[in-house]
């Protein structure tokens, strides 16, 4: 070849193929070079949803792992990172639904404010709504497992940071973001069973005697 010929560029759509085929059969080393490759880009696409580092970094891989189980699906025919953008942005998106309705029903069902005393000069029935309200978180925080109800009144209680809870209890961080999460889920589910099983404002309620751990 002459000196002053130009070498031939590399095809990134025939590396990226080369990749998932070996990803497919099994290479984990095929797997985190294109984790390598993409990181970035998918980190930038979750960091515009949530706004924080730490956050963006575990939605990353979330949206990672997701994808990893999805490569099987994608046409080879199409441009990889076009498809990847495509699929991060989508479950971002999913992402912040799904935020956002945890966050309702904290707010609704289990707003901090209420294990404080109430402000002086209720009505009555107000008194008893948020008596009765009280009851209901305490009885449902009673039956979740203890490292889930931890996790929760720690960060929506007390509001810690995700780090000072890791510190405090000795774990990744990663591990007290699961253990919330999945304490809210459950403990949204336990308000609603709780709440069908004739837990209504000064009526009668099975267990709580029990409350008084929270007193």
């Amino acid at each position: 070849m002459p000196a002053d010929s130009p070498a031939a560029s590399p095809d990134p759509s025939a590396d990226i193929d080369a990749l998932i085929k070996r990803c497919l059969s099994g290479d984990e080393r095929a797997w985190d070079e294109i984790v390598k490759t993409y990181w970035r880009k998918v980190f930038n696409v979750a960091y515009k949803f949530v706004g924080r580092h730490d956050e963006a970094e575990d939605l990353a891989q979330e949206i990672f792992l997701k994808i990893f189980k999805s490569l099987s699906t994608f046409d080879r025919r199409a441009n990889f990172q076009t498809w990847l953008i495509s699929v991060s942005r989508n479950l971002c998106i999913d992402h912040y639904r799904s935020v956002r309705k945890e966050r309702e029903t904290i707010d609704r069902d289990v707003d901090a404010g209420q294990l404080t005393p109430a402000a002086p000069g209720p009505s009555p029935m107000a008194t008893l709504e948020q008596h009765d309200r009280v009851v209901l978180l305490r009885e449902a925080l009673l039956k979740l497992p203890p490292s889930l109800r931890t996790a929760v009144v720690m960060r929506d209680i007390q509001e810690r940071t995700y780090q000072e809870i890791a510190d405090t209890l000795d774990l990744p961080e990663g591990t007290v973001k699961s253990r919330i999460n999945r304490g809210r889920n459950e403990l949204a589910r336990q308000i609603r069973k709780l709440r069908g099983a004739d837990f209504s404002p000064g009526g009668p309620s099975k267990g709580r005697s029990r409350t008084g751990a929270f007193r």
